[in-house]
C-alpha cells in the first residue's frame, strides 16, 4: 500500500499550495511583505547554523579605497560617484559560496565579492559574487539551493545526488550551472576574477529620472583559473592559497584593481526588452548595453584583526545610499531582508556598531536603543521616539527615492518566460567558449555529475541537451548514457514547459 501523500506545511502545520513562487505584486514583481511562508522560511534558514555564516563562511577581505574616473552624473547622484578624482574608503571581502570556514579556497563554487563604501552619506553595500548570473530567480528556493550545497543530514558528506538532483528539477539554473562547471568556476586566486551585482538596481539622478544598472568589476591583473586537475592538487598542498595571495601580495605592495564598469537600461528599454531585465540567471549582452567606466578599485591595506575586520565583517544588498536603490527583481527582494536578518543572528542586533560596519564618513542618528552589545554610541542626548520636539533627527524628504509603478494580483505567480532559460546557456556554450573550454567543462561536468543516479544523470544531460545538443551529447557520450533517452526526456522537458505556460 503507498504512503499516505504527505503535506508540505509551515512550522504551525498550516499548508502550503505553493513552495516554487514568491507572493508578488504583479508578474515579475516585487515581492509582498504578506508573504509569511517566505518569510519564515528565510528566517528560519538565516538561524541554522551558528556562530559562522551559513553561506560564504570561508573568506578573505582587505582595505581600500575606490576613485571615480568617469562621469556619471547623469545617471546618479550619490554623492561618493559624484566628481572625477574622488575617492572614498571601502572594505572588500572574497569568499567561497558553500563551504565551511575549514574548507579549501579551490572547491569549485562561486566566490562572493562585497564591497562596503563608507560614504558621506552612509555605507553603501555591493554584494556580489563572480558571476554575473545565478542559480535561481526567486529567493522562495534558496534555502533548499543551498542545502544541496551543504552536507547531507544523515551522513554529514557532500552529496552528488542532492546536488544534481535540485539543479536538474530547476532549469533555470542551467546558465549558472554551465558557467560554474567551466574553468570560471575555479579562480586562482581572489585577485584573478571579476566581481559583479548579479542583480540590477535602480540609479536616480537630481533631476528624479532613474535608471536600470549592474556592476561589473574587472580584474586589472586579468583572468586566470584552474583547471580541474590544478584545483585538486591546490586543495590538497594548500588549501588557503587564495587567503595567503591576497595577503601577502598586500604586504608586498602588489595592490590589486578593479575597473568598476556599469551597463546603464532606462525605463523604456526595460519595458520592450527581450529578456526579463529583473532575472538573475540572465546577462545583458553587451551588444546591447555596452558597459561604461565609472572609476577603480584598490585594496592597499590587510586587516590587523582577521576576526574584528574580517569575520565581523557584514554587507548587504539592502545598504542604500541615495542616488541608488533596488529593482523588483525578485531574488533581490528576498536578500534585501534576510541580509540584516542573518547579520543580527549571528552578531546581534547592534552589529552596525562594530568598526568594520560602522558609518566613518558620517554619524549614524536613529531612534534603535538598547539591545545585546549596545554601546550607546547611538543615544545621543535626544529621545528614543520620534516624532519629538526636542531636536532630535528627522526624516530628509529631499533623499527620496523615485516612485516606480507596480501592478497586479496578490499571488504566487510563476515566472512569464519560462522558455528562454536554456537561450544564453547556449550562447556560451557555442558562441562564448572555445573547444578547450568547453572540452574542460565537459570534463567537469562528467568528473562530477557521474557520482549521482543514473535517473539524475539523465534528467541533467537532457537540460544540457536543451541547452545546445552538442553540449548534452557529448555530456551523454561522457557519462555513457543513452543519447536516445536523454533527446526523449528534453523533448518532455519541452512539453511540460509549455503545459505550465498555457
Amino acid at each position: 500500500m503507498a504512503e499516505d501523500k504527505k503535506i508540505l506545511t509551515s512550522n504551525f502545520g498550516a499548508p502550503v499550495y505553493n513552495d516554487q513562487n514568491s507572493m508578488t505584486a504583479g508578474n515579475p514583481g516585487p515581492v509582498l511583505i504578506q508573504d509569511v511562508h517566505l518569510l519564515e522560511k528565510l528566517a528560519h534558514f538565516d538561524r541554522e547554523r551558528i556562530p559562522e555564516r551559513v553561506v560564504h563562511a570561508k573568506g578573505a577581505g582587505a582595505h581600500g579605497y575606490f576613485e571615480v574616473t568617469n562621469d556619471v552624473t547623469r545617471y546618479t547622484r550619490a554623492k561618493f560617484l559624484s566628481k572625477v578624482g574622488k575617492r572614498t574608503d571601502l572594505f572588500a571581502r572574497f569568499s567561497t559560496v558553500g563551504g565551511e570556514k575549514g574548507s579549501a579556497d579551490a572547491e569549485r563554487d562561486p566566490r562572493g565579492f562585497a564591497v562596503k563604501f563608507y560614504t558621506e552619506d552612509g555605507n553603501y553595500d555591493m554584494v556580489g559574487n563572480n558571476t554575473p548570473v545565478f542559480f535561481i530567480r526567486d529567493p522562495l528556493k534558496f534555502p533548499d539551493f543551498i542545502h544541496t550545497q551543504k552536507r547531507h543530514p544523515v551522513t554529514n558528506l557532500k552529496d552528488p545526488d542532492m546536488f544534481w538532483d535540485f539543479l536538474s528539477l530547476t532549469p533555470e539554473s542551467i546558465h549558472q550551472v554551465t558557467i560554474l562547471f567551466s574553468d570560471r568556476g575555479t579562480p586562482r586566486n581572489f585577485r584573478h576574477m571579476n566581481g559583479y551585482s548579479s542583480h540590477t538596481f535602480m540609479w536616480y539622478n537630481d533631476k528624479g529620472e532613474y535608471f536600470w544598472v549592474q556592476y561589473h568589476f574587472k580584474t586589472e591583473q586579468g583572468i586566470q583559473n584552474l583547471t580541474r586537475e590544478e584545483a585538486d592538487r591546490m586543495k590538497s598542498t594548500d588549501p588557503d592559497h587564495a587567503t595567503r595571495d591576497l595577503f601577502d601580495a598586500i604586504k608586498r605592495g602588489e595592490y590589486p584593481s578593479w575597473r568598476l564598469e556599469v551597463q546603464i537600461m532606462t525605463s523604456e528599454q526595460a519595458e520592450k526588452y527581450r529578456f526579463d531585465p529583473f532575472d538573475i540567471t540572465k546577462v545583458w549582452p553587451h551588444a546591447d548595453f555596452p558597459p561604461i567606466p565609472v572609476g577603480r578599485m584598490v585594496l592597499n591595506r590587510n586587516p590587523e584583526n582577521y576576526f574584528a575586520e574580517v569575520e565581523q565583517a557584514a554587507f548587504s544588498p539592502g545598504n542604500f545610499v541615495s542616488g541608488i536603490g533596488p529593482s523588483p527583481d525578485k531574488m533581490l527582494q528576498g536578500r534585501l531582508f534576510s541580509y540584516h536578518d542573518t547579520h543580527r543572528h549571528r552578531l546581534g542586533p547592534n552589529y552596525h556598531l562594530l568598526p568594520v560596519n560602522a558609518p566613518k564618513a558620517v554619524a549614524a542618528n536613529n531612534y534603535q536603543r538598547d539591545g545585546f552589545m549596545s554601546s550607546g554610541a547611538t543615544a545621543g542626548g535626544y529621545p528614543n521616539y520620534y516624532p519629538n520636539s526636542f531636536g532630535g533627527p528627522a526624516p530628509d524628504p529631499e533623499t527620496e527615492s523615485p516612485a516606480i509603478t507596480v501592478s497586479g494580483q496578490a499571488a504566487r505567480q510563476q515566472y512569464i518566460h519560462p522558455n528562454d532559460d536554456f537561450v544564453q546557456a547556449g550562447d556560451l556554450y557555442r558562441k562564448v567558449m572555445t573547444e578547450s573550454d568547453r572540452a574542460n567543462l565537459i570534463g567537469n561536468i562528467v568528473s562530477h555529475l557521474g557520482n549521482a543516479q543514473k535517473r539524475i544523470q539523465l534528467r541533467q544531460t537532457a537540460i544540457f541537451y536543451k541547452a545546445d545538443p552538442d553540449y548534452g551529447s557529448r555530456v551523454a557520450k561522457g557519462l555513457g548514457l543513452s543519447l536516445k533517452e536523454v533527446e526523449s526526456l528534453a523533448q518532455m522537458i519541452q512539453e511540460e514547459r509549455a503545459k505550465a505556460t498555457q
